[in-house]
């Protein structure tokens, strides 16, 4: 007789009814606030308001417990989707610009915040807590904001994507310190510099490691997975990172972040993250509601002005800051103002900081709700700093002293001779690079070996002998690597050709020889006499002189595995695009499609006139595999061109906008290895005093002048008839060949 379960019967357990009141609050929370056209963010934070205890005209959560468990989830996932967008090589790319404005920014911020804290009479740990949370702005907040007001192609977004990729990264080092000072309840120097290196360590041990085996494995399964299977699989190395890193006593979302990071540089990373964004959503979902269930209205009625304080704190410490940053970076005074103004508010990194503290028992319970409050306030101040940025810029740079105005120019257009790089610094760079990497891998397989391979065969006769020897032959290629692989060959050779430059090249060979007799020596002392190692010893470095060609052999395949699967997805992609700017002038290169059903396909770029609607150049246009660089004006445009297209921040926008009318696709800032942009002093020149047709520059160098500085003043895109002047400096984009054939001539 089958069971019948009627309504009396059947009990559902907190954890079910509680997640389910969850969704559905979020759910009518989320569609108003979308209706409203505010950061669903704030829809979540509400939704939890709502749910949570201090609210007692809806149904509330009645087991918190469980709540706290999904919102961990939700916190692992959120940094896995976060390292999946982040990817090493995009660390790299971003540059010193960057990486100068999220520094500036964080190291002013902790110390104002920290400040701050002490001024209110907070304790240390509260202040120091504070410091972090208030330097870490939001991407999601960011990113979305910038969607909304369509500013995504302009100069400036390209610089604060970058800065909270550097943010991001640095946020994670310093959960990882926070934990560490609220363990020992004090700032011990030692300690930190401890967990820094312990820190690097696995970092490196898990990205080298992650990077040789995981893009093989979907490389090799990908016939096998379906994408149900594809999911289970990354979830699966996202959670296995996660008891790693809890292990050796780091934060799970360390873990999360370190994997998603290791399976963005795979060819799968899109698709991983197309299929990862539901379960991000639901648990991301949650993790935010939880946070707005613990607000305490009456403890933000007692703590309003802390709140008010803090509040300003974030807008105008962060806006100054990154400003700062930006103008140290040699960013244009105009690029530097819309960065700060950008990056004037805290969100998802700055709840799982707060979140730490309280997991650690070690922040007050005052400091998350107003934290919160704050969150919430500058989240909706986000889309207005954006939006005054520009005209806040004009007003600024004409009330400045005309001299700073000029001062910031300057240093502005000596960026690129300031950040050239030395000979000697690329040697040096390149050694260090080898010895850090290298003893990392070493050390690292000595731990492993004398964990796992010496108990293994403790209880044989010979089995410290047995354990030495596994341990000596796989560390051979790297010991081999360490000692004698040649590095940065061709700069080696210059700097050997200069006296000065001998004695410290030969310093660095020594160096890493006798670094890597030393651990050899180290392993075999573990494992035997003094005697017996000095013996071993001698016997391994005979060996190493007689196979050098074999160790060679052997550590290449290793490397040259390591770097495909490295460079793989780059490699598929077939393309290595970096943003090209006149710096410091506003103008940008910037990529448009034309759409299927646009009806612009077919017209001519003389018909179209857009140089003369909107003051822009075209670069290039890519059809397919061909590419046309400076195009005549003849040349067509067809469905499924890519244009390349020189101008300000204000012209794009002017172009996107026409475009748009005519069901052209979105845009993304990019730019092409094969156009480069070459500045030209004309003193000298014959085409002085012809006109810019006249001079014939267009046609010998097969580009197109994008500017002419005369006098201070700058000209963007200049008509054809303007006459050239012996003083004159030009911008030219063009084909790299040409171009460098003409300042030949």
């Amino acid at each position: 007789m089958p069971l019948l379960l009627t309504t009396s019967t059947v009990h559902l357990p907190n954890l079910i009814s509680d997640l389910g009141l969850i969704l559905v609050t979020a759910a009518i929370a989320v569609l108003i606030f979308r209706i409203l056209k505010q950061p669903l963010v704030l829809g979540y934070l509400v939704a939890g308001f709502l749910a949570g205890s201090e609210f007692d005209l809806f149904p509330t959560v009645k087991d918190m417990n469980s709540v706290t468990v999904w919102a961990e989830i939700g916190v692992i996932f959120l940094l896995f989707s976060l390292g999946l967008e982040f990817s090493f090589k995009k660390l790299m790319k971003v540059g010193g610009t960057a990486s100068i404005t999220a520094l500036t920014q964080i190291i002013f911020m902790v110390a104002l915040g920290y400040f701050v804290g002490q001024l209110m009479d907070w304790n240390k740990i509260n202040s120091l807590f504070l410091g972090v949370i208030l330097s870490i702005s939001s991407t999601t907040i960011i990113l979305k904001t910038f969607d909304e007001l369509g500013v995504k192609s302009q100069k400036f977004a390209g610089n604060v994507i970058g800065a909270l990729i550097v943010q991001d990264i640095l946020a994670i080092l310093m959960m990882v310190l926070l934990s560490t000072v609220a363990v020992s309840q004090q700032f011990s120097g030692g300690e930190l510099l401890q967990s820094v290196l312990k820190l690097i360590f696995f970092l490196t041990i898990w990205f080298v490691a992650g990077i040789f085996f995981i893009p093989t494995l979907l490389k090799k399964a990908k016939h096998l997975l379906t994408d149900e299977m594809l999911l289970i699989v990354s979830l699966a190395l996202c959670l296995l990172m996660v008891l790693f890193a809890a292990n050796v006593g780091f934060s799970p979302a360390l873990g999360a972040f370190i994997m998603g990071s290791i399976i963005a540089e795979t060819t799968q990373a899109e698709h991983i993250e197309h299929l990862v964004k539901p379960v991000k959503d639901l648990f991301g979902a949650v993790f935010f509601v939880s946070v707005g269930m613990l607000i305490d209205p009456e403890m933000l009625m007692k703590y309003a002005v802390p709140v008010g304080i803090l509040t300003l704190v974030v807008i105008l410490g962060q806006s100054l800051s990154s400003t700062i940053g930006a103008l140290l970076s040699g960013q244009p005074l105009k690029q530097s103002i819309q960065t700060g103004m950008s990056l004037s508010q805290i969100g998802e990194f700055s709840f799982i900081i707060a979140t730490l503290g309280m997991t650690l028992n070690v922040t007050s319970d005052f400091l998350y709700p107003i934290v919160v409050a704050v969150s919430a306030i500058t989240t909706f101040t986000t889309p207005f700093m954006v939006k005054f940025a520009t005209p806040f810029s004009v007003y600024l740079e004409k009330k400045l002293p005309r001299r700073w105005v000029k001062k910031i120019e300057r240093y502005s257009a000596n960026t690129d001779a300031i950040k050239s790089v030395s000979t000697w610094q690329i040697v040096l760079k390149a050694y260090l690079t080898q010895v850090i990497i290298h003893s990392i891998i070493i050390v690292a397989i000595i731990l492993l070996s004398s964990k796992y391979i010496l108990p293994l065969v403790s209880d044989s006769r010979f089995g410290n002998a047995i354990a030495a020897f596994i341990t000596v032959i796989i560390l051979s290629p790297f010991l081999w690597a360490l000692s004698l692989r040649r590095v940065a060959v061709k700069q080696v050779q210059e700097l050997l050709q200069v006296k000065k430059y001998q004695g410290p090249i030969l310093v660095l060979v020594f160096f890493r020889i006798a670094l890597s007799l030393f651990y050899m020596g180290f392993v075999l002392n573990e494992f035997f006499s003094p005697i017996i190692a000095f013996v071993a010893l001698v016997i391994g470095i005979v060996s190493y002189i007689l196979f050098p060609k074999r160790l060679h052999s052997f550590y290449n395949k290793i490397e040259s595995h390591f770097l495909i699967n490295y460079n793989d997805r780059e490699i598929t992609k077939q393309t290595n695009k970096r943003q090209i700017v006149l710096s410091p002038w506003d103008g940008h290169m910037t990529e448009f499609t034309i759409a299927a059903a646009s009806n612009l396909a077919g017209k001519s770029l003389k018909s179209l006139k857009i140089r003369e609607q909107f003051g822009i150049n075209i670069a290039s246009i890519k059809r397919g595999d061909i590419t046309i660089n400076i195009p005549v004006r003849s040349e067509r445009l067809f469905p499924g061109d890519e244009i390349n297209v020189i101008g300000t921040d204000e012209q794009v926008k002017l172009f996107k906008s026409y475009l748009d009318k005519h069901e052209i696709d979105e845009p993304e800032t990019l730019a092409k290895e094969d156009i480069i942009l070459q500045q030209l002093a004309l003193k000298n020149r014959v085409c002085i005093g012809k006109s810019i047709r006249d001079s014939e520059i267009r046609e010998k160098t097969h580009g197109i002048i994008v500017g002419i500085e005369r006098n201070g003043k700058r000209i963007l895109n200049p008509e054809s008839h303007w006459i050239l002047e012996s003083d004159d400096i030009l911008w030219i984009a063009g084909d790299r060949k040409k171009i460098n054939e003409f300042l030949k001539g």
